[in-house]
């Protein structure tokens, strides 16, 4: 399972996205160019200490990146014309792909794609935040195909 950024623009998204890739054991892939320097200060405030524990990747661009993500399929979430992510079902080595904040991925990057998923929300509701639908998809992939992280028992818990 992996989880893969296109042309992000706002820093705390992927700083939050790394703490995402960290706590939850999957690679991040960044398709640049990004609307900010990584040295950012928001960024590194979002990802705090977890850069260490996430397996960030940064491409020069869609075509390095399509390159070198090898095999999988590319399930695209966007709001236009998609499957209702209860309806999906994920595999293992799925790339799990956000468009940037604010226009969404590209003609291309949606013809590319295996599959189009959408988190269905309120009516009237524009969307979610990027690092929040992060979570959500991540969260169900890894439920449906058993890769969540197991929970280590707390002293005294039965």
């Amino acid at each position: 399972m992996r989880l893969a950024l296109f042309q992000p623009a706002i820093p705390q998204n992927v700083g939050a996205c790394i703490r995402l890739s960290a706590c939850f054991g999957v690679e991040l892939h960044i398709i640049e160019p990004a609307g900010f320097r990584f040295d950012d200060r928001a960024m590194k405030r979002a990802a705090l200490d977890y850069s260490p524990l996430g397996h960030m990747t940064r491409h020069a661009g869609w075509d390095d990146f399509q390159r070198d993500r090898g095999s999988g399929r590319l399930v695209l979430f966007t709001t236009k014309g998609a499957t209702p992510l209860g309806e999906f079902v994920f595999r293992p080595d799925d790339v799990l792909l956000f468009g940037s904040e604010p226009s969404g991925a590209p003609d291309f990057v949606h013809e590319a794609a295996d599959a189009r998923v959408v988190i269905p929300i309120q009516p009237g509701a524009r969307s979610l935040n990027l690092s929040v639908s992060a979570g959500i998809a991540v969260y169900e992939a890894q439920r449906q195909t058993s890769l969540l992280p197991l929970r280590e028992k707390v002293a005294g818990e039965a």
